[in-house]
């Protein structure tokens, strides 16, 4: 696999009125092409900043993000964040359409993921005629719609019930694999993490330093659902779980 992604020495400090708060310590990781990253660790360690670090909405203190230049990212955040006031397909649409990539031809191909992924029917509808996991099959149709090479995921599935979460894991990670994609996802559920993920970042408490990284191998074949039951998956639940609970 080729490595398309570098963190290298990665340092991020906020200041507030009274002192300056260290977020993130020293962090290196390496993305490869196809690999599935999954980043856990308590409340408040700057996962999330990571991700938009990653993305470029953030600048770190010090420390870089090193890629080619043509390698690009979408980025899934916990609410589906569609318009409101256009239909599915035209939201859908919309990132193309700002990036100046719109075209018949990619139309007829968001059509055809929308018919692909059980929107067939809401194509001309309104946000509010879907259901959450609908509403989250559609952002993440959105996202791809741009090709991008990493898929950036924020605890995407957190408003969702527990049926709706296995079942739109299972989605993206079948778009994912049959679209060639990478993605990082942040996730509080570890069993998302270690069902999803080729590789699991562990996170240490503010200021977060990765206390370790897991590499996952269960049959990446399988869908999420059926990782759960496996053997090995308990095996890497216990280990992670007694490493994020380790002061």
């Amino acid at each position: 696999m080729n490595n398309i992604l570098e963190i290298k020495n990665l340092y991020k400090n906020y200041q507030t009125i009274d002192e300056e708060v260290k977020v993130l310590d020293n962090i290196n990781i390496k993305v490869n092409k196809g690999d599935f990253l999954g980043i856990v660790g308590p409340s408040g360690a700057g996962k999330s900043t990571l991700l938009s670090i990653i993305s470029g909405l953030e600048k770190p203190s010090s420390g870089y993000i090193v890629k080619d230049d043509d390698i690009t990212f979408a980025y899934m955040l916990q609410t589906d964040t569609l318009m409101p006031y256009l239909t599915i397909l035209d939201n859908c649409l919309l990132g193309l359409k700002i990036n100046k990539k719109y075209s018949k031809e990619k139309e007829l191909e968001v059509i055809k993921l929308l018919t692909k992924y059980g929107l067939k029917d809401y194509i001309n509808k309104y946000p509010s005629d879907l259901s959450g996991g609908q509403k989250q099959r559609a952002s993440l149709i959105r996202a791809l719609c741009l090709s991008p090479d990493i898929l950036l995921l924020d605890e995407p599935f957190s408003a969702l019930d527990y049926q709706n979460r296995l079942n739109i894991s299972n989605d993206i990670k079948d778009i994912l694999k049959k679209e060639n994609k990478s993605m990082i996802i942040v996730t509080h559920d570890l069993s998302e993490a270690i069902s999803l993920c080729s590789k699991v970042i562990v996170l240490s408490n503010k200021p977060s330093k990765i206390k370790s990284i897991y590499r996952i191998d269960l049959d990446q074949d399988k869908d999420p659902i059926n990782n759960r039951m496996s053997d090995e998956f308990m095996k890497y639940y216990k280990m992670i779980w007694r490493d994020l609970n380790d002061k």
